[in-house]
């Protein structure tokens, strides 16, 4: 399931740890590069910016696409994948039945109306710290992200609507147990798009993960 994440792995994984040669340094990244840190360390990678929403609007991000014309569009891949229980695909790609958990706030639903596919990052903060410049086709790409599992991911519609467009600073998932997993995330997906964090942000993230395992995380930068 693409939801179960874990950090029982970290030791066993240190050894794939990147070496730096100055603390906080951070490479020259294109598409396609992989960087694998201590999530602490790749958060203080991340430039810190004051964030800008002048001009966005929910539409310079084209979504739901069928990228790979299979008749599934961005919203129903992601529902697939991360079903506990298959849902029945019919016409049109038109689901029923299946099962699914919302890690966000723990529980379970039955029914695909029930779930938000959530931006972790949201669309309205990506904008704030960096968006603003990218290409249309960059935005697009970025909201229909099946590259990355963190990106994009079923929740209940309730607790989607609960965190908007907010970040770490003034939401953090009701369910306390997935609060590592998400602030790990978060970073991996900024990490991934090269976008900013503000300054309010970058304390709350601190904060959470002071309380976390330093597990490495990596990262297959998008742009």
């Amino acid at each position: 399931m693409r939801f179960a994440r874990t950090f029982a792995a970290a030791a066993a994984f240190a050894v794939l740890l990147i070496p730096t040669t100055a603390a906080h340094a951070a490479p020259a990244a294109a598409p396609g590069d992989t960087v694998t840190a201590p999530v602490r360390d790749l958060l203080a990678r991340i430039p810190v910016r004051a964030e800008d929403r002048t001009g966005y609007e929910r539409s310079k991000f084209k979504h739901w696409i069928d990228a790979d014309k299979d008749g599934c569009n961005t919203r129903a891949e992601v529902l697939k994948a991360e079903a506990v229980v298959a849902p029945v695909q019919g016409p049109k790609c038109s689901l029923s039945g299946g099962r699914w958990y919302s890690p966000y706030d723990d529980r379970y639903i039955d029914d695909a109306r029930g779930l938000d596919i959530d931006h972790l990052v949201p669309l309205a903060e990506a904008w704030d710290s960096g968006a603003s410049v990218w290409t249309a086709k960059e935005r697009e790409d970025y909201a229909n992200d099946l590259g990355d599992d963190r990106a994009l991911i079923a929740v209940s519609a309730a607790s989607n609507r609960s965190k908007a467009d907010q970040d770490p600073a003034t939401w953090l998932p009701p369910a306390v147990g997935y609060r590592c997993t998400y602030v790990t995330d978060w970073v991996a997906d900024k990490t991934r798009w090269g976008l900013s964090i503000d300054a309010v942000e970058q304390a709350a993230l601190e904060e959470v993960l002071s309380d976390c395992p330093d597990v490495p995380v990596t990262v297959t930068e998008a742009r």
